[in-house]
């Protein structure tokens, strides 16, 4: 049988979505695009109004330019809504937990052609173990952590993803060893919620994870896709301070430069706390990038509040700002809020707030003129090699296609954003 896997979403649905499409070739199904497809899989999203809009709008597609295809529907969209799903005539209906069984899934409707909805309670669930190697041998994902118990208010994902659950540490290790014997220079732990990894586990938690990955051999780079604040806690600092193969690069979310706002917004850190803790990890590495998350518009949130949050921002000095105006999301406490923003507002805070990431960009970029640095090279263009550093610089730099994923030495000699350029 033929398939189409389309992902939306974050990148644990690409690593899932990436997952799926091994499994099913390892089961003997062809990849092809939509039109040619027996199967077309839609691995949804669910975090705001408008990614529900968008997973049914892509369903009526495939079904439009498909009209034979099985569809299936897997992921955050799925566990919340499985009701709709049907109504929309989907024939397999799969959550958070199973992906990695949809051969099974898809062989089975092909015989009864019974639809099939396999929904977990996701509150009381164990990790699904999945491995994936269909990486470019510079950068590989590894999953390790999934579900969140946070709650904040705008935030739907611990119902669509459940209760905290982490990868058995064995098969992190294992992943890891043999992704960099396959030629991987660095690993990405990735996860809902990374830095909560281990803490349902007995005696094993997220920093005893990093303290065994730093010493594997062979492993260049280390990287962390996103921890919150209150995760790095002194131990990992320390390590940081002690292990340079924890890249100068973390991504931080912020959410909120207002107290009042990260109050509404139920997150678990003021900005006295905010700014400690990111001073701490400075001292330890002062060329650190750090990027992070902010969100415009939240409900209750005044000029007042949102100029408090810019200079803020430019206290902190992020490399990098990812920009979100809010989006309301139906079961989340923060859609029943009063005070709601109006959209021409989020977008002009939201272009404001963007101005100032380019500023703050191009000046952690400027630091590191006449710089030696180290970048892997991912792709060649025009004669030019395309990579990142460490600290997550974009460098271009000119040479051929047999340098590439090998480390490089380069010197930075001009910027012209968003790249680097270094010889």
């Amino acid at each position: 049988m033929k398939f189409y896997i389309e992902t939306l979403g974050c990148k644990v649905n690409t690593y899932e979505s990436n997952v799926m499409s091994e499994e099913l070739k390892r089961e003997g199904f062809l990849e092809v695009s939509e039109a040619e497809a027996d199967v077309c899989i839609l691995n949804s999203c669910t975090v705001t109004n408008g990614s529900d809009s968008k997973s049914r709008k892509v369903i009526r597609s495939m079904r439009r330019n498909n009209p034979h295809a099985i569809i299936a529907v897997v992921g955050c969209y799925s566990q919340i809504e499985k009701e709709k799903l049907l109504d929309l005539g989907v024939q397999i209906v799969i959550g958070n937990k199973g992906k990695s069984k949809i051969g099974t899934f898809i062989k089975e409707y092909v015989k009864t052609k019974q639809p099939i909805v396999y929904i977990e309670d996701l509150r009381h669930t164990d990790f699904e173990t999945m491995k994936l190697n269909n990486f470019n041998r510079t950068r590989a994902f590894v999953k390790i952590q999934d579900g969140c118990n946070n709650f904040c208010s705008f935030c739907i994902i611990p119902y669509a993803r459940g209760n905290v659950r982490s990868k058995n540490p064995r098969d992190v290790m294992d992943e890891v060893k043999q992704l960099i014997k396959e030629g991987h220079h660095e690993i990405v732990l990735t996860g809902i919620h990374t830095g909560h990894y281990g803490s349902e586990l007995k005696d094993y938690h997220f920093i005893d994870l990093l303290t065994d990955l730093v010493e594997v051999e062979g492993l260049e780079r280390l990287r962390i896709s996103s921890i919150e604040l209150n995760e790095i806690t002194d131990e990992v600092i320390k390590l940081m301070g002690k292990k340079p193969i924890l890249v100068d690069h973390m991504h931080i979310p912020l959410q909120s430069g207002c107290d009042k706002i990260l109050k509404s917004m139920n997150r678990k850190y003021d900005m006295e706390y905010f700014k400690k803790r990111i001073q701490k990890i400075r001292k330890v590495r002062p060329n650190i990038s750090i990027t992070t998350d902010v969100i415009v518009g939240f409900p209750g949130e005044t000029e007042e509040d949102f100029e408090e949050t810019l200079r803020n921002i430019e206290e902190l000095k992020f490399s990098k700002i990812h920009v979100f105006p809010y989006s309301r999301r139906k079961g989340t406490k923060a859609d029943q809020m009063e005070n709601q923003i109006k959209e021409e507002v989020k977008k002009e805070r939201v272009h404001r707030l963007m101005e100032l990431s380019k500023k703050l960009e191009i000046a952690y970029m400027e630091q590191f003129l006449n710089q030696e640095v180290e970048m892997i090279p991912e792709v060649i263009k025009e004669g030019y090699l395309i990579g990142h550093t460490g600290n997550y610089l974009l460098v271009k730099a000119k040479g051929n296609r047999e340098e590439l994923h090998k480390n490089k030495k380069v010197t930075i000699k001009e910027i012209n954003y968003p790249y680097c350029l270094a010889e």
